[in-house]
């Protein structure tokens, strides 16, 4: 579990193909100190387990599910990612719950500044995650606890402040960039729990239902 509050920013070493999947080599100085074999790391949106740590680094094995649901079969050396380590139950839960499960993969319309160093972020997200994403709701974007602050359709933007510019991979995205997307974990909770409630007359709630009743 994490917050989707990036620790580090790493560097690819190299993303190496194997009989099966990748492994994924880092370069890393702050999320190594205390690492051990077999922890969790949050990269770029995506929970993977790390091996191989050493002195500045740490690898990872990546599975070809992960690599078919996320971004991070394109990454090569000299990659930036971000990087975050699982909570500690005596952690302050700054951001939202962040799984690092990506439900898919986004493109990046635009990254714009609007003054004082602050940036309007515009993603277009896949169809099937439209309906998990709502304004002012929590989305995390490459592993990056945000909130939604305007949806049109697939579209979702973003505000980032001078800190997350300046701390993440944020400050290199560049239209038609790909940035992993995880959905509020509660909104696919609400929605299946909806789903399974009987209505008078033994219909059952769903979101065609929602929107003939005006939600």
């Amino acid at each position: 579990m994490f917050t989707g509050l990036v620790e580090e920013v790493g560097v690819v070493e190299a993303l190496e193909p194997r009989e099966a999947g990748s492994r994924l080599r880092l370069r890393a100085s702050k999320v190594t100190e205390g690492l051990r074999e077999g922890d969790s790391v949050c990269v770029s949106g995506v929970c993977l387990t790390a091996v191989g740590i050493r002195p500045g680094g740490f690898s990872a094995d990546v599975s070809p599910e992960t690599l078919q649901r996320s971004s991070l079969g394109g990454l090569r050396a000299g990659h930036l990612v971000n990087l975050e380590l699982a909570l500690q139950p005596s952690s302050r839960l700054g951001g939202h719950i962040v799984q690092g499960h990506a439900d898919g993969v986004g493109t990046v319309l635009s990254l714009d500044l609007i003054g004082g160093n602050n940036w309007w972020l515009r993603v277009e997200a896949p169809p099937e995650l439209d309906r998990y994403i709502v304004f002012k709701g929590s989305i995390a974007i490459d592993g990056i606890s945000l909130t939604v602050a305007a949806v049109e359709e697939r579209i979702l933007s973003v505000t980032i402040i001078p800190h997350t510019y300046e701390n993440t991979t944020l400050r290199a995205r560049r239209p038609g960039d790909l940035v992993n997307l995880e959905t509020d974990v509660l909104a696919k909770y609400v929605e299946k729990m909806l789903a399974s409630l009987d209505l008078p007359g033994g219909s059952r709630i769903t979101e065609a239902r929602l929107r003939e009743e005006g939600w």
